[in-house]
């Protein structure tokens, strides 16, 4: 439908990684199918022990369930509809289609953000208030905690992504991106854009800093009681309860700082779609395999419920 010199856009088209050479593109298909498929067996993994696992039923456990059905859903908006435009199947998305893949990304990261928060909070009772964990994180409390992790992100992904698609999408409609975020899809706006920059400028900062900054009080007061601890072997452990979600929190962050506050100047699109990939594809990956590695509990767990569907089968004839 032509309006004067601009053709309004009914849907985008996903550049991804159309400037390598197919055989490059093939073979990342590959990489990232392999990488999506291992990230919901291992987070799935995470969710079925920590449910059935009479030793995995502590609060502790119960917010790491949380992260794997947020990487889980972080997952299946994005890399889907990549592997599809690798392959060229289909690199178009539309209008509504990019709206709600952009509503989800928002409304998963923060999540993730404040969720990550509440696990470090989690630590700090734990290890500087051992004698009331018990009462402090007790079931309702730690139902409150989850709550309060997942619905921030409903609020800013509302505002965000009804502010953005109100704007008149004009000309060109493709995005160089392999998703639909929000500053590639914005450089298709034909229109003043100064507020909602601002805006998300300031809602960026705040999302991630805000909980970044709780992490970080969180575990200086952590790292405070761990030294007041008297024996080698007790630091050791107060500091290996802690050490896997702290390891998580190092990637999610860095990355998503890296993506998102680095100057213009040195933010091409290329180097932004390989920063996007560690946040978005990889960290959810290595989250299960963090906590399974480093974690006793969780491996003995998963030992346990491997033995126990074995035995199982064996004993069906």
């Amino acid at each position: 439908m032509a309006e004067g010199n601009w053709t309004r856009v009914g849907e985008f088209i996903l550049m991804s990684f159309s400037s390598l050479p197919t055989e490059i593109q093939s073979l990342l298909f590959l990489i990232f199918l392999i990488i999506y498929l291992v990230t919901l067996l291992g987070n799935s993994l995470i969710i079925l022990v920590t449910l059935t696992d009479p030793m995995l039923h502590s609060p502790m456990y119960f917010f790491l369930r949380n992260l794997s059905l947020l990487e889980i859903g972080f997952n299946l908006v994005i890399v889907p509809k990549m592997l599809g435009t690798l392959l060229a199947w289909d690199t178009t998305i539309s209008f509504l289609g990019c709206a709600m893949q952009m509503y989800f990304l928002f409304f998963f990261g923060v999540a993730e953000c404040v969720l990550l928060a509440t696990m470090a909070y989690d630590r700090y009772v734990a290890i500087c208030n051992p004698l009331h964990y018990p009462v402090i994180m007790n079931q309702r409390t730690r139902a409150k905690l989850a709550v309060a992790s997942w619905f921030p992100g409903f609020p800013v992904a509302t505002v965000q992504t009804t502010w953005l698609f109100s704007f008149p999408f004009c000309g060109t409609n493709k995005v160089n991106h392999f998703f639909c975020d929000s500053p590639p899809v914005l450089r298709l706006v034909c229109a003043d854009t100064a507020m909602f920059e601002i805006y998300a400028i300031v809602g960026t900062v705040l999302v991630i800093m805000i909980p970044c900054l709780l992490i970080l009080c969180s575990y200086i007061r952590i790292a405070v009681a761990i030294l007041q601890i008297p024996s080698a072997k007790g630091k050791h452990k107060a500091f290996s309860t802690c050490s896997s979600h702290l390891l998580v929190v190092s990637l999610f962050y860095v990355s998503l700082s890296l993506t998102y506050f680095r100057p213009k100047s040195n933010n091409s699109p290329e180097s932004k779609k390989l920063l996007s990939l560690s946040y978005t594809v990889v960290t959810p990956m290595l989250n299960p395999i963090i906590y399974s590695l480093r974690n006793n509990e969780v491996k003995n767990a998963l030992g346990r419920t491997f033995r126990k569907a074995l035995g199982l089968r064996i004993c069906i004839p």
